[in-house]
């Protein structure tokens, strides 16, 4: 689940000559199960949108934040079969990690992991799912759009034996590459290390390239979430600091998004209302 203000891939914000975030929001919810994929991201105007200090609402479906756990209501509708998605996502931190990271030389674009680590329990209506386990919530801003801080990235995070995993990895439009191998403990320590070697992964179906870190430089690609012609989303298994891990991994192309083609193709899975 992701919720956008000034929803960064989205088309009709960049035509929009991306003046207005707040007429530009999101909740994107995606889930992954044996019976396939279930995709919802509509786009709504400013008058849909209800902010506070520890409340957003955005159309029908709202995050609160409240002592360390983000409970989030969503009533959405799938894209582009119109399914109802609908129920009740509770995110419980084991610690906070309270350090932002920036990611280009400017300052312009940053990132903070949230909670490395968290309980999450999903008690979905619609489609009827029931799920209890680990999860991880962050937070990326920016004051440009990305197209024009970076080329492409990769990401991935882990649950470790006694936390988290993170790497990342990010190709700059100025300036050198930046790389982070960040472990975070249960108690909230992070330590930062020295990022273990590429290892490869096979392209997407649109032929986006992937790779993440393994300490012997191998990997593999477990399942596919998502493959678009800008971005591919999966789970990989490697090994960081000498322990087997499964990640979630994404790559992300910006010089694919940035095509006048490639964003003319975004409607038919993120409407505006």
């Amino acid at each position: 689940m992701i919720a956008f203000i000034g929803s960064v891939f989205s088309p009709y914000y960049a035509w929009a000559g991306r003046r207005d975030p707040l007429d530009h929001c999101a909740f994107n919810v995606a889930l992954y199960g044996p019976g396939g994929t279930l995709w919802a991201m509509t786009e709504r105007r400013r008058g849909a949108v209800s902010l506070s200090r520890d409340a957003l609402g955005i159309g029908r479906s709202r995050a609160v934040w409240d002592s360390g756990a983000l409970t989030l209501d969503i009533d959405e509708r799938g894209a582009p079969v119109p399914r109802r998605v609908r129920g009740r996502i509770v995110v419980c931190a084991e610690a906070l990690n309270r350090r932002a990271f920036t990611l280009d030389e400017a300052g312009g674009h940053w990132w903070r992991p949230i909670m490395p680590s968290a309980q999450v329990e999903i008690a979905m209506d619609s489609p009827p799912i029931r799920w209890r386990g680990v999860g991880y919530f962050d937070q990326n801003a920016g004051a440009e759009p990305l197209e024009q801080g970076f080329s492409r990235w990769t990401w991935s995070r882990g649950a470790a034996n006694a936390g988290a995993t993170i790497l990342y990895d990010a190709e700059r439009r100025r300036g050198p590459p930046v790389s982070l191998a960040l472990r975070f403990d249960r108690d909230g320590g992070m330590a930062a290390a020295q990022p273990p070697p590429q290892a490869d992964l096979p392209p997407s179906r649109w032929r986006i390239p992937r790779a993440t870190r393994s300490d012997d430089g191998r990997a593999r690609l477990v399942r596919a979430f998502e493959d678009t012609p800008f971005y591919a989303r999966g789970l990989v298994a490697h090994t960081v600091a000498g322990q087997p891990l499964e990640s979630v991994h994404e790559s992300l192309s910006l010089d694919r998004f940035a095509h006048p083609v490639v964003r003319l193709m975004l409607p038919f899975r993120m409407p505006r209302r």
